[in-house]
């Protein structure tokens, strides 16, 4: 199943993710001196908030590089919209936390990430821990 014609592939940013090397001190550049908030935390990312978009800062201590994550209804449709338009797969739909993910190239060699929240969203505690998921009302 493909997005009907007029309606975009992508829903919105969902996040810009940094590789850190320090989760404390990545938190302490972008929290304490840039004066990004907080959103939540877990042992290997830290997700902080921006004014003016939902969209997060998610800090990670594993992986490398940069990476742009765009939300999507399903994943697994959209990794095979993006073949049947011309792109490819670069690592095949597997579960997160949130949902489904696939990474996936542009025909010009631009890679990006895929991602649904088929599991829900993220649940923190007072601090900003997360705790789990929660499916949407």
């Amino acid at each position: 199943m493909t997005t009907p014609p007029g309606i975009p592939l992508f829903k919105k940013i969902d996040c810009v993710r940094f590789h850190v090397d320090d989760l404390d001190a990545a938190l302490a550049f972008y929290r304490d001196r840039l004066g990004h908030r907080l959103l939540w935390r877990s042992g290997q990312a830290i997700g902080l908030g921006m004014p003016g978009t939902d969209a997060e800062i998610v800090l990670h201590a594993d992986g490398a590089g940069e990476e742009i994550d765009f939300l999507v209804d399903s994943a697994d449709q959209a990794a095979a919209q993006i073949v049947q338009a011309g792109g490819k797969i670069l690592i095949p739909p597997f579960d997160i936390q949130i949902g489904r993910c696939v990474v996936v190239q542009d025909p010009w060699g631009n890679a990006y990430v895929l991602l649904d929240m088929s599991k829900g969203h993220l649940t923190t505690d007072a601090e900003g821990n997360v705790t789990g998921t929660e499916q949407p009302a």
